[in-house]
């Protein structure tokens, strides 16, 4: 721990009049999603996932030809093109689910059913897409610079032979926009931050000045607010990332940014392969319990369709893994592959210092940690089989799930998360970055001062060496 610096770092101790609730999140429920549409020339994939979007014929094609000797008939008119799908208005949101049991998952793709609510209203709808961008304009997508789109966008699909075949698409972001911005600095409540809410300032004016966010599209939940209804409580939390994630279509772009406290759990479904669940603290954490990121994932990654973008920041402790995503990669560019003898000797590594510290829950939660990956070696097929997604979602963790983050001060943006800042002032020097680059270059930037490790999730397999857009 540095001086002068404060960690994002274990939950806040219990209040003197009494422990919160027992956490009752726990696995949600296995579903079987219903088979993709068959793309042509590809196999279909061995284990079923949510069908593509539906792909609009091509207009204005011509008749076959007359026989010969026949004079050629003249070609009908083309076709009027098909007008953007007209989009069902946001409306208010539903109403948040009670504590206890997460919602029930839906099958990937699938919007959250609508409930009633009372809160006001959040932001009205866009209108239709906007027209998108130039062609032979970098855009995030795995095709020639130089070959047009097709409507639905470049779809991409893997080897049937890798495990779990994931089929997906690749989003444009072109289309509607909306962010969710959340937080919480715990204020009067022990391990108070001091950061949070202004990483969450700067963070949405960046995307507003350099990303065409507009603040309409736009939800903020801070501590520091009047309004109940904009106050981070749990309640108030799961019912805007269902208004994130409401409605959404092919090559939509959607933000979310958490900057508080994160933690960890027992995992009840057995697809953490060191026995815990990641989790995040609502302001009203003692009352209502936490997020667990099996919640957060079914809230937010499995209502997308094919081709649809979520980026989400995790500016919290032990945010590895904080959304489920099952494919993370290191600063060369390559999936990392768990291996048990590496995560045996990081976990006695970790038990030892917490024993050297006198931390002796620190300890033992290291080395049950140790037992866990050695008796769970399916968590990770489980992961893949069950955690990826056909949408095209990617997460900056501030550290990796075994680390802390921290809470700090850097000059030109005051009290600060680490991972924030660094995000920040890398795409401002240089806005034209590729996946790797960013990465790297998020590291390169807090190496001099902090041990902590950010890292790069995906829902699927991705190709670092695109240009990161949002």
């Amino acid at each position: 721990m540095y001086p002068g610096h404060y960690q994002y770092g274990a939950p806040p101790p219990p209040q003197p009049y009494g422990a919160p609730p027992p956490q009752p999140y726990g696995a949600p429920p296995p579903g079987q999603y219903p088979p993709p549409a068959g793309y042509p020339g590809y196999p279909p994939p061995a284990t079923p996932y949510g069908a593509p979007p539906p792909q609009y014929p091509s207009a204005g094609h011509a008749p076959p030809p007359a026989p010969y000797g026949a004079p050629p008939a003249s070609y009908p008119p083309p076709a009027a093109s098909y007008p953007p799908p007209a989009g069902a208005p946001y409306g208010a949101p539903p109403a948040p689910a009670p504590y206890g049991a997460p919602p029930a998952l839906a099958p990937y793709g699938a919007p959250p059913a609508p409930a009633p609510y009372g809160a006001p209203a959040y932001p009205p709808p866009q209108p239709a897409y906007p027209p998108p961008g130039p062609y032979g304009v970098p855009q995030h997508m795995i095709a020639p610079t130089n070959v047009p789109p097709p409507p639905q966008g470049w779809a991409m699909h893997q080897s049937p032979q890798m495990v779990p075949p994931v089929n997906f698409q690749l989003s444009n972001c072109q289309g509607r926009k909306r962010a969710l911005f959340i937080g919480i600095n715990y204020f009067r409540q022990r391990n108070e931050l001091r950061g949070c809410i202004n990483d969450v300032r700067n963070i949405k004016a960046f995307l507003i000045r350099q990303y065409g966010f507009m603040e309409a599209d736009c939800i903020t939940l801070t501590d520091d607010q009047k309004d109940p209804t904009r106050m981070p409580t749990k309640a108030n939390m799961i019912a805007a990332m269902q208004w994130l994630v409401r409605d959404a279509r092919p090559n939509d772009s959607f933000f979310f940014h958490f900057s508080g406290h994160g933690g960890q759990t027992q995992d009840l479904d057995g697809d953490e392969e060191d026995g815990y669940d990641e989790t995040i603290y609502p302001v009203d954490h003692e009352r209502a319990g936490t997020i667990v990121d099996d919640t957060l994932h079914a809230l937010m990654v499995r209502p997308l369709p094919a081709g649809c973008r979520l980026t989400a920041v995790m500016d919290c402790c032990h945010s590895g893994s904080a959304m489920d995503l099952p494919y993370i990669y290191s600063t060369s560019g390559q999936l990392k592959e768990a291996t048990v003898m590496g995560d045996v000797g990081s976990g006695l590594a970790n038990a030892g210092k917490s024993y050297l510290m006198g931390d002796l829950n620190g300890m033992i939660k290291g080395l049950s940690g140790i037992g866990k990956r050695v008796t769970n070696p399916g968590g990770r097929q489980k992961a893949l089989r069950e955690k990826s997604s056909p949408a095209d979602v990617v997460m900056f963790s501030g550290c990796k799930d075994t680390q802390t983050s921290a809470d700090t001060h850097e000059q030109g943006f005051g009290m600060t998360g680490a991972l924030s800042f660094s995000l920040i002032s890398s795409l401002t020097q240089n806005p034209r970055q590729t996946y790797l680059q960013l990465l790297n270059s998020v590291r390169d930037i807090l190496r001099a001062k902090y041990s902590q490790k950010p890292q790069l999730s995906s829902s699927h397999p991705v190709d670092l060496n695109l240009m990161f857009t949002m």
